[in-house]
């Protein structure tokens, strides 16, 4: 389960939606430096997509979420309606990023394995954990049915909301999370990019949406 989003609590000079008074989104700070992923993901890469696309989609969320405050207290439909796709999109990138940094860990040469019942679960759902590395996107959880699942979503729909699954992991394949390092070449990003998985939190997260 993803953990509460760092946001800090802020009032309007103007009443609004929330009664005068409404959360404003920050950035997470990353639990590790941002050379810490390298050689697999460089610090550079890291940099930028932290604090420069991170930091733009809780700048945007903030400013939109404004917005709409504004348009209610207006009673503006017409805004309330045209601004939900910006917070949408960028409520989901803050969200989905969120969980990402989470996803990762300074790694070493040999590929991490998941391991207890969450390898079990993936070796019963996909024969081996091989196969499941296949693949991108996402691993999620399925409560109604309790089993796994691979998804995707498109641009930055968070997977919950969309798909109805509990995200486990997520992997980030936008342009901006490996263009300077591998170029067009994205297999070579997937590919690295499970030297430095957390399985941990990845772990933690099954443990927690299977009660």
């Amino acid at each position: 389960m993803l953990r509460s989003i760092p946001r800090t609590f802020a009032a309007i000079n103007k009443p609004s939606a929330f009664a005068g008074l409404r959360y404003k989104h920050t950035l997470p700070a990353l639990p590790y430096a941002y050379e810490a992923l390298e050689p697999y993901i460089s610090g550079e890469i890291m940099k930028i997509h932290h604090a420069k696309h991170h930091q733009t989609y809780v700048n945007n969320l903030n400013a939109a979420e404004e917005k709409l405050g504004s348009a209610f207290q207006a009673k503006n439909v017409d805004e309330e309606i045209a601004v939900q796709s910006a917070i949408k999109f960028n409520g989901g990138g803050h969200i989905n990023h969120t969980l990402f940094w989470e996803n990762l860990a300074p790694g070493s040469k040999e590929i991490p394995t998941p391991s207890g019942d969450l390898l079990k679960e993936i070796e019963k759902t996909w024969g081996s954990f091989d196969q499941f590395g296949s693949g991108w996107g996402w691993l999620g959880y399925n409560k109604e049915f309790k089993r796994l699942e691979i998804a995707t979503t498109a641009n930055q729909d968070p997977l919950k909301p969309t798909t109805g699954l509990v995200p486990l992991l997520g992997i980030d394949v936008w342009e901006h999370a490996y263009y300077l390092q591998y170029k067009n070449v994205r297999p070579d990003y997937l590919n690295a990019i499970w030297h430095v998985i957390n399985w941990k939190t990845v772990t933690d997260r099954f443990t927690k949406a299977q009660k």
